[in-house]
Parts: C-alpha cells; structure tokens; sequence
C-alpha cells in the first residue's frame, strides 16, 4: 500500500511540476513577445529592415547577325552601365551622395544634363513663357517667384546645407531628374551607360560614398561594319515606355529592342532571355552579397544570303556611279542622288547583295540618336533611312518589255520572227506616239522582230504588239514575274508597288483609256516597281521561267547550336509581316519563246547597236541585259540596268536603279563591275599586276 502511495504521490508531483514550468514558459513568452512587440519594438523593426533581397536582371547577350560565310556584321560587346536604388538613409548622407555621383560621372564625361529649368551665377530661368508657366504649376510654385526664390525652395524642399551654390545645383539638378522618372528599392534609376573600366572601378572603391549604386554588366550592341548593309540590318535601341508595355514579362525597361531591318524582324530570336542576379542589401544601400539564380540564355544567331565582301563592292560601286552622273562623267548633267542596287541569285532567289543610297550610320541608334543626327537624316530629301531597294517603287520604263514581248508571244499576237516596221511615229486615235529613236535621230528603227526590238528598245514595236493583245494579257504575264507583289523578302516596309491595270486605275477613280496600254507597254503609265521585284522578274527570266521565293535570310542557329526548321522562319515571317502565300497561276512559259527573249537581251550587250554595247563589248563573260529610261514626276528620268550572267548557265542578275541618273546605259557601268567582282575578275587583274611588278623589281 505505501508503495502504491508514493508511486501516485511522484506522479502528481511530475505534473504539477510540469504544468508550474508550462504557466513559467508561458510567462516567459508573453514577457519576450511584449519585449520585442511594445518595448523594442521600433528598434527591431528598423534592423529587420535593413536587410533587404533586391531581384536584377541579367541580360542576355543579343545574338550576332551573319553574312553568308560566318562573317560577323553584328554583334554585342560587354560595356557597364551605373544604376541607383532608392536608399534609407538620411538627408545630408543622400545629398553628399548626390553630389559625388554628380562629380564623378562629369569626371568621366558621362553625366547626363539634367532638366532642372534654373542656372545659377547669374540666376536665371532656362525656360520662359508659357512652358515656365506650366512648369511651375506642375511643381507647385507660386507664380512670379523669381529664380533665385524657387531655388531656394528646392534647396529647402531636399534639405541641403552648408553646400556652395554650385554644388547645391549639382544635388537638385540630379534629385529633380530621379524624381521625374521616379526609383524606388526595387526599381533603379539608370544614371549612366557605356562606363569606362575606370570609372566602374572607382565606385566600387568608393562604395561607401555611393550607397544604392549598382553595376550592371550588360551587351552593347557593335556593328562591326559601318554602314555597311545598313538598311538590311537595320538598328536597335534601348526599348521605349510603350514597347514595353506589352512585353513585360520577357523585358526590363531598360532592355535593347530591333526598330528596323533584320534587327526588327527577328526580335524573338535574336533577343535571348535574360537571367535573374539576386542581391543582398541594406537600406543603406551596402550590398553584403549577390548571387545568379537563373542563368540568362544567349539570342540566336542569323545567317544572312548576302556576301559581305560584295555587299560592300555593290555600295561602292552604286555611289561612285551616282557621283559620276551629278559631275557630268557621261558628258552630261544629271541631279542624280539616290539608287539601289540588288544582286540575286537566279536559281535560289537568295539575295547577294542590296545597296541603297544614300546610306545610315546603324551605331548612332544604339543609346539613343540626337537630334541633330535624327534631323540630319529624316529631314534629308533622299531619304538615307529608307531602304530604296525593296520600301520604293519607280516606274520601270523599258526594262519592262521582255514582259510585254513573253505576253505577246504566249498571247499568239505575234510570232518569233514576225517583223513590225518602226517608221518612228505611231499614230493611235487622235494622238502620235513617237518612239525615243525618231525624238533623238528623227526616223525609225525601221523593220525588227521581237529580240531585234529589245536590242534597240524599240517603243514603236511595242505599241503595235500592246495594240494587238490589251491589258489583260499583259497584267496576266507580269503578275507571273512578280510585278506588282511583294517578293516576301524577311524585312519590314516592302511596297507592292502598282501594275498597270483597269483595277488600279479604277482605284484612282478614272477610268482605263486605250492610250494606257501604250504607255503600259513600254514600263510607263502606271507601272511602278521596287528594285527587288525586278531582280525576282530578271532573275526568274534568265533561269528558265522557274519562280523563285526570294530571300535575305539563310537560315537561325540557336544557343545551343540547333538550326531552326527553314518552315518555322518562313511561318514566324509570314506571321510577321503579314504576308499571303501566292497563289499558283498554272502558267508554264513556252522555252523557245523565252529563249527569243533571252537573245534579244544578248544582243543589248554583245551586238554593235545594242543599247550596252559600249559598256560590254570587251567583257571576257558574256551578259545579257536591258536598258531602261523612265520618265518620272518633276521631269525626271530615272536609269535602270537589269541583266544577268553568264548567259549561258546564268548565276547572278543584277538590277540597278539611279533615280534622276538620265540613261540606263550610264548605269550599266555598275552592273559589269559587281560582275567582275563577282566571277573573280578583279582579283585575276590585280594579281596580274603584282606579279608584273615583282618582276620588274627583281629586274631591277
């Protein structure tokens, strides 16, 4: 019994001694909650605030652009960049802070004037009249203040002292500027880019004068070749407040974004995806450590069609022709100063070369153009940022009638060797129509077929045939080349141009009249067409009749070296871009007709009497082409060159186009020097000529 006794005793006192130390804990609890809650409540909650976690971007590198042998036309170089988070400190800590960011930023040249509309020594406004009034309203000052008076409330206003007046306008013109833009713990303020090593080196150094600043490394973008391609290439820049309205969950508002050229078109793959840097800080700005949660991913790289190295012989050759026909190196005078040039290849459609001039400088985009550049080239009448190879269209004059000679043949309204006599007046209803051979030398070309006709670019011969088989047939055979639609290049701005037509003069309110035929004809009338279609046109004539899907874009490599399917670059284009499949005509060209065609543009070249005899007659390859001279608005005439080469298994055709260049054979000039370059002619010469000067030096 006394065992039981003392075993139940030992057990009520095992519980009431663990309920007394649970009532203890208890107490103890309460006690330190209402410690840490009421008494030290203020002073923990400003420790537990002092650490802070702060997500920043790691931006991905943009991936490079290519030219069709692996040569780099586009790519990113590291640069550093200075931000500013929003710090807990005091006052007098942040102006001081201020005023050595301001300092050392002007040190390096890199400090970005701000808006703050007072200068000081004199005191005085920087604005005036109603945009003073606005902005002071704006700012909530009394209006009438003087200069000196409302910088002085600002002074107030950001609690500056003992500081000189000089300094003091350092530290409001930059807390005006941040507080413009607005930054917070979380969201920076960009106060620089493009930092110099040194610089980026001395605030690191000096971090205790700087707290909130943070260093990004981050890709710039370099165009390694100058102006070279630029209309192909286009440019980037940083990404503007409403871009990035609907791309948020892939940029940062400071991020890079393509604004034209292939840099625009293949945003979505060139741009990569950035990583995610997390960085351990106190609210006075003092990072304690940082580290990469998320990798970023590299852009994919695109591989143009285009040859760097002829891309560059096809611009140099285009302006030293221009420059040639405004000093009146043909003998006469033209105010020639824009044209293009396209060099494509005949059998895949793929472009070689596309000049446009005047060109652009693509690397004076990158941080943001000023506005005297921006000024200098949108104001500039020819127009340096327009792509004039494939955004505008021209009337194609001449080099228009192997269209009209394939539609009259395949019409049945003539045959190969059926002659028109050219008496060098065509009388049409009430009017004359005169060919260009009567108005120059007053009598006609006399009898030709059709080549005899393309060799002299004969007007008369194609009124007769245009006569004969109307509008219809034409628009059919030139709709076949291309003319009139987009080629479906993988740029941004193509122009359709416009076919002569009883729609599209119905779509100018008026209607068709016989005489639009003739002027149809011959290139004229409405007729108006890029550059790059009639590269397509000329390049689907001298292959054989076969269409071509043209194309500026080889292929997209991404990150991890995969090559992405040639059907999901022509769907993302397409989406793009907007561009409707064409649709199959069923026609299939009559070779012998073509082949009729195809001499008469031999004869442009090799025959004595060919419009470009002169120009080719001592080419060791032998070229087929057409001259063209279009007569435009302002009493223009703009010089076209088309051909192609070699003529007998043809690789290349060429187009040319000066606006205001007078006469297509001036142009032709271009056309046999990018083909010389082309075939290795240059090269072959110019070894030549080193060999024969080694030997006379050993001679000697």
């Amino acid at each position: 019994m006394a065992k039981k006794a003392i075993s139940k005793n030992n057990i009520n006192l095992r519980f009431n001694i663990a309920t007394i130390l649970t009532y203890f804990v208890g107490i103890v609890l309460i006690v330190q909650l209402f410690n840490l809650q009421i008494v030290h409540g203020e002073e923990y909650r400003e420790q537990s605030n002092t650490r802070l976690t702060r997500e920043s971007s790691l931006e991905a590198a943009r991936g490079k652009i290519l030219d069709r042998t692996g040569s780099v036309l586009v790519t990113s170089e590291t640069t550093f960049a200075i931000e500013l988070y929003k710090s807990k400190v005091d006052s007098e800590t942040l102006n001081n802070s201020m005023l050595a960011i301001v300092n050392t930023l002007s040190k390096y040249e890199k400090y970005k004037p701000d808006t703050f509309p007072i200068q000081v020594k004199p005191y005085k406004y920087t604005i005036e009249g109603e945009e003073l009034v606005n902005w002071q309203q704006t700012n909530g000052i009394t209006i009438g203040k003087t200069a000196e008076q409302v910088f002085n409330e600002f002074k107030e206003k950001y609690e500056i002292k003992n500081k000189s007046v000089e300094d003091a306008r350092k530290i409001i013109g930059l807390r005006y500027e941040i507080g413009k833009n607005g930054y917070s713990s979380t969201r920076p303020y960009r106060l620089a880019n493009n930092m110099p090593r040194e610089a980026v080196s001395e605030f690191c150094e000096k971090s205790a004068e700087f707290p909130g600043i943070n260093i990004v490394v981050e890709p710039k973008r370099q165009y390694t070749s100058g102006t070279v391609a630029s209309h192909i290439l286009g440019y980037s820049g940083r990404i503007t407040e409403k871009e990035y309205e609907s791309r948020k969950d892939r940029y940062d508002i400071n991020d890079i974004i393509g604004k034209t050229g292939i840099e625009y078109v293949f945003e979505d793959y060139l741009k990569g995806t950035n990583g995610i840097k997390q960085i351990d800080m106190g609210v006075d700005g003092t990072a304690s450590g940082e580290y990469v949660t998320q990798d970023a991913i590299a852009g994919s790289n695109v591989v143009l069609t285009i040859d760097a190295n002829l891309q560059k012989i096809v611009e140099n050759a285009l302006a030293t022709n221009i420059q040639k026909i405004a000093s009146g190196g043909f003998g006469k005078t033209y105010d020639a100063q824009a044209g293009s040039a396209v060099v494509m290849n005949v059998k895949t459609g793929e472009i070689l070369a596309m000049a446009s001039y005047p060109d652009y400088d693509p690397s004076l985009f990158i941080d943001g153009i000023s506005t005297a550049n921006w000024n200098k080239y949108n104001n500039d009448p020819n127009k340096p940022l327009v792509n004039k190879a494939m955004q505008m269209s021209y009337p194609p004059g001449s080099t228009f009638k192997m269209v009209s000679a394939i539609a009259a043949l395949e019409s049945g309204v003539i045959s190969p060797y059926d002659k028109i006599n050219d008496t060098g007046i065509y009388h049409f209803g009430n009017q004359d129509w005169r060919c260009w051979y009567y108005t120059d030398y007053h009598t006609g070309h006399g009898w030709l077929d059709v080549s005899g006709a393309i060799k002299n670019s004969c007007n008369y011969y194609f009124y007769e045939v245009g006569n004969r088989m109307g509008i219809d047939n034409l628009v059919k055979f030139a709709k076949y080349f291309g003319l009139g639609n987009k080629t479906g290049v993988e740029l941004r701005g193509e122009t359709k141009g416009v076919l002569a037509s009883v729609q599209a003069k119905e779509k100018l309110g008026e209607s068709w009249v016989p005489g639009d035929m003739l002027n149809a004809v011959i290139g004229q009338g409405l007729n108006e067409f890029s550059p790059l279609q009639m590269a397509k046109y000329i390049s689907t004539l001298a292959n054989g009749g076969n269409k071509i899907d043209v194309s500026i874009v080889k292929t997209i490599i991404n990150a991890d070296g995969t090559e992405v399917p040639r059907e999901e670059i022509n769907e993302y284009v397409n989406k793009k871009l907007g561009i409707e499949p064409e649709e199959d005509d069923g026609i299939e060209l009559n070779k012998d007709y073509l082949n009729i065609v195809l001499g008469g543009m031999q004869s442009v070249t090799q025959e004595v009497g060919g419009t470009a005899y002169n120009i080719f007659k001592d080419f060791s390859i032998k070229v087929g082409g057409k001259t063209g001279s279009a007569e435009a608005p302002g009493n223009k005439v703009h010089a076209w060159f088309v051909g192609y080469a070699p003529f007998d298994d043809p690789e290349i055709a060429i187009v040319v186009m000066v606006e205001n260049g007078g006469h297509g054979n001036y142009t032709a000039e271009v056309v046999r020097d990018i083909m010389a370059e082309y075939f290795g002619m240059n090269t072959q010469d110019i070894q030549e000529d080193i060999s024969a000067q080694v030997y006379t030096e050993i001679l000697n």
